[in-house]
């Protein structure tokens, strides 16, 4: 355990260097958010009554999607794996008296959280000061803040296990372009990242029902909002639990047997 943390500490103090680079996205971000809810609110203001969700909790959906960007889009990566796979390189992690698959884990977690723990508190609190209908609203209940807090670092580490299969396909494919294109377009989509899962037709729900990225996104937003009551947001943790352990263990018998199978060739 002892090496898994100490990289994930590295690549954590080496991530939150990068200031000047999260205040841009800082910026980008307020952009992208007002645009969005500008979109939600003509939606709103044209739609017929009784919604599944409703506007204040579309908009503090909008500012939680800006805020753990990072922690919740699978495009973000890390190229420096991919260039390992497909240069040879791969042959000194090998080399090296760890588990391969809790090693790279270990980088992509803690590239995500320095990520987020730069840009997130600063879209957050400006959101809250936000006059309506584009401020954050608060969760309903102190219970609903801790259960969100749970519900999204376990999203955090079911997203990670997901990603981790883009680099699993590297060594078959050796090009990740195809793998990023498919699990980003179909990760955001049911994930509920274009929009919320709510506002989706019945049949498009029931398939993201059965799909993994749901409770990567769409189940800890809604439980902050109050959307998803308590008793429905224990499940549904119980729920990311069991998706966790199945993808980690599928993702490790997967990378085991393509290390297995791996040559590299060269000097």
């Amino acid at each position: 355990m002892k090496p898994y943390l100490s990289v994930l500490k590295l690549r954590l103090l080496n991530g939150l260097q990068y200031r000047t680079a999260a205040l841009a996205d800082i910026a980008t971000q307020f952009f992208w958010g007002f645009i969005i809810i500008m979109v939600f609110r003509a939606f709103y203001h044209h739609a017929a009554a009784g919604q599944p969700m409703t506007l204040d909790e579309v908009v503090a959906y909008v500012w939680l999607q800006q805020a753990f960007l990072a922690l919740i889009m699978l495009w973000i990566r890390d190229n420096e794996l991919f260039d390992m796979i497909t240069t040879g390189n791969i042959a000194y992690e090998l080399c090296r008296p760890c588990d391969l698959y809790s090693f790279w884990y270990a980088k992509l977690l803690a590239q995500r959280l320095s990520s987020a723990l730069l840009r997130s508190m600063p879209i957050l609190i400006i959101a809250f000061l936000l006059p309506k209908p584009y401020y954050l609203m608060p969760p309903p209940s102190l219970l609903s803040l801790l259960l969100f807090v749970a519900a999204l670092v376990l999203g955090l580490f079911v997203l990670v296990a997901i990603s981790m299969f883009i680099y699993i396909s590297v060594f078959i494919t050796m090009s990740p372009t195809g793998s990023l294109l498919i699990f980003s377009v179909l990760g955001e989509f049911f994930s509920g990242l274009v929009i919320p899962i709510p506002l989706m037709p019945l049949w498009v729900q029931h398939i993201a029902g059965i799909l993994p990225f749901r409770w990567t996104v769409d189940f800890p937003f809604r439980v902050y909002s109050g959307q998803i009551p308590v008793i429905q947001a224990l499940y549904g943790i119980g729920m990311q639990l069991i998706w966790l352990l199945v993808l980690l263990s599928l993702g490790k018998f997967l990378l085991n047997k393509a290390v297995h199978k791996t040559v590299v060739q060269g000097g």
